[in-house]
């Protein structure tokens, strides 16, 4: 406890002696807004050459901190199979920029900036591009209550659930997904209460600083999370989602979905697993909504060099079983993020019955490599076959064929300095019957990555 209690107070009082324990300095989060750079009020720490903007002193306990990053990838794309898109081969480019004002250890005022472009892409689509706009800017106000804490957002803002399956920052295209919205949690040592009230962001591309709430989206609902014994949590959450002028195979209208979503997940030894599970109910026009999901992620770590994790990954999303029955039964993945299945993007979560086994090695601490191989059904011949998130392919819906195909994946992650790493992935979709008759064929990805973040 001693040893806890000395890296709490290392984050809020620099210059004690607990601030000596503290780690050299934060890591770059995933979400930026999270980082907290009051280690590197000990000028000892300041050993890089960004370091000097990192952590820019106010007086007492408050300060600015400046950072950044960009983020540049080669894709050769062939979304769609070659039915609904054609073979493309691009460039995809990601500025951001970012400050961070921490006004004492409760008030927090954060801004960033991005420019994202996609030279020589031959359809750009809301995700590819998005030249110079507000991706997040946000009040935040941090209230500690005993061992308790109240925490709130308000503002334009990035957020995610769990793996991301379902709610995700959309990293894996050019543009990540923003919300504006106000959000709010009570937290205590086990239990995490929040409710959130949003609307999603539309990028546009037409000129600097273009960027509205949706007019014809809404996303709210409230969550609880709780910590069990040893490394297991638990959470459930109901959403609310809505949609203007949704078009599914057999609906057409409004939407609006009701959400519930619960997750278990944990470590025991050397077993790993994240299972969940989600319910849609509600309309989309004069249709009732009835949709599922699942999805398992599980693996066994070798004692072993080079570290090897054997994995597997199931996931089963509903389709619409029968034409004209008054009810849509295609899952809607929501906010889904890429990485999940593969970056190529070839299908999504709807209408799906996907079985994943892989191979995860380190031979060396800085790479990390990954071997996978899937193959996919559609859970009713009557829906379709869909690319991500949810574009139904033409010429699919009510075709013979459930065997959607097969794909091999090869992944490689290389960190390269203190914030630079680079990636390279390599996808081959060989299609089943269902898509071949639709006029499609096997599909090719092959990316290569270069990011920076300071």
């Amino acid at each position: 406890m001693r040893r806890v209690s000395l890296a709490l107070g290392a984050l809020f009082l620099p210059g004690t002696a607990a601030a000596q324990d503290a780690p050299e300095r934060p890591a770059v989060k995933f979400n930026r807004w999270q980082e907290d750079w009051r280690p590197l009020a000990d000028p000892a720490r300041r050993t890089r050459p960004l370091d000097g903007v990192k952590y820019l002193p106010l007086g007492g306990d408050s300060y600015l901190s400046l950072g950044g990053g960009a983020r540049l990838r080669y894709e050769h794309q062939e979304q769609g199979f070659g039915i609904s898109a054609a073979p493309d081969e691009y460039l995809i480019a990601r500025i951001e920029a970012h400050a961070d004002l921490r006004l004492g250890q409760h008030v927090q005022a954060f801004v960033q900036l991005l420019d994202a472009e996609a030279p020589g892409k031959r359809q750009i689509q809301g995700p590819d591009a998005n030249r110079l706009d507000l991706e997040q800017g946000f009040v935040a106000l941090v209230l500690p209550l005993g061992r308790d804490t109240i925490k709130a957002r308000a503002g334009r803002q990035q957020f995610v659930f769990d793996l991301q399956r379902f709610v995700s920052a959309r990293d894996g295209p050019n543009v990540r997904q923003s919300f504006d919205a106000l959000w709010a949690d009570y937290e205590t040592p086990r239990w995490r209460f929040i409710g959130y009230l949003t609307q999603p962001v539309v990028n546009r591309d037409a000129r600097p600083f273009d960027d509205g709430s949706s007019r014809a989206q809404t996303f709210s609902g409230l969550r609880v999370e709780y910590k069990l014994a040893g490394r297991h949590e638990l959470s459930f959450y109901w959403s609310r989602y809505t949609q203007d002028g949704a078009r599914f195979v057999d609906a057409r209208g409004d939407e609006t979905r009701d959400v519930f979503d619960l997750r278990f997940a944990g470590q025991t030894g050397r077993w790993d697993w994240d299972l969940e599970a989600m319910a849609q109910r509600g309309r989309v026009g004069a249709a009732s909504v009835e949709a599922w999901a699942l999805g398992l992620l599980g693996g066994y770590a070798l004692a072993l060099p080079a570290a090897p994790r054997i994995g597997l990954q199931i996931d089963v999303a509903s389709g619409d079983r029968r034409a004209g029955d008054g009810r849509v039964e295609t899952f809607n993945p929501l906010f889904p993020n890429g990485y999940y299945f593969t970056i190529a993007g070839f299908t999504g979560d709807a209408n799906l019955i996907h079985v994943k086994p892989s191979l995860a090695l380190r031979p060396v601490k800085p790479l990390k490599l990954l071997l996978a191989g899937a193959a996919q059904w559609r859970l009713t011949n009557a829906d379709a076959v869909y690319r991500q998130p949810n574009v139904a392919i033409p010429g699919t819906a009510g075709r013979p064929g459930r065997y959607t195909g097969a794909y091999a994946q090869l992944r490689a992650d290389w960190t390269i300095a203190p914030g630079l790493s680079a990636a390279l992935e390599g996808v081959y979709f060989a299609i089943g019957r269902v898509l071949r008759d639709a006029g499609g064929s096997d599909g090719r990805y092959l990316g290569i990555e270069l990011k920076y973040g300071f």
